[in-house]
């Protein structure tokens, strides 16, 4: 009995991390035996959400449980997360412009490999993003507010009128540094960055 109970600790401390959702790997880590993890599910103590990853079925849902969700998926083979998200996504997470992505943008490093088809409801960027570009939420990592600016400016994915926004926006808030945004737009390679930037940014 207690070390049902310390493994019941340990994934809800797991869970509580991750808006109530884990892994397999995390399951086992925390105590559980692949018969012990069959008999939670089938007792309906967890929710099997997809391959792999699991949510405490009485654990309070969260802001952005989806996101948690791919995150998890995104795991490499030693259960590690690869996907940031990034992009319109990310604007969206940071309330940053009017921009209501359709997808979920996800930026993984380039040897990032799924056996399985990239689902749909995903748009993957590959790049190898630094960790001051990374910010780390309630179970899942987005880009900054800058470096999102610089890739959906580099990407040309959203108009002129929704970039102005977020920038306008970001400023606003102390979310980015005009100075940052200068010599991003003389380092990017991205004419069309350094155009924009030129045109929005306030004298």
């Amino acid at each position: 009995m207690g070390k049902t109970l310390e493994s019941e600790r340990n994934i809800r401390t797991i869970a509580s991390r991750q808006q109530g959702y884990f892994t397999t790997k995390q399951a086992c880590d925390a105590g559980y035996s692949y018969p012990a993890q069959y008999h939670q599910v089938a007792a309906a103590n967890w929710i099997r959400e997809a391959r792999g990853i699991y949510r405490i079925a009485d654990h309070t849902a969260g802001d952005r449980p989806d996101l948690v969700l791919w995150s998890l998926w995104s795991r490499d083979r030693k259960g590690k997360p690869q996907g940031v998200f990034s992009h319109e996504t990310a604007l969206s997470i940071h309330d940053l412009s009017d921009v209501m992505p359709a997808s979920l943008h996800m930026t993984v490093p380039p040897s990032f490999r799924k056996s399985a088809k990239i689902p749909a409801v995903l748009v993957i960027h590959r790049a190898t993003l630094a960790s001051a570009d990374i910010q780390a939420m309630e179970g899942y990592s987005v880009t900054r507010p800058l470096r999102t600016i610089i890739d959906v400016a580099t990407a040309g994915t959203i108009s002129d009128d929704l970039l102005e926004q977020a920038v306008r926006q970001g400023l606003q808030r102390g979310l980015v540094k005009r100075g940052d945004l200068i010599m991003a737009a003389k380092l990017n390679p991205s004419s069309r960055f350094t155009e924009i930037m030129r045109g929005i940014l306030p004298r």
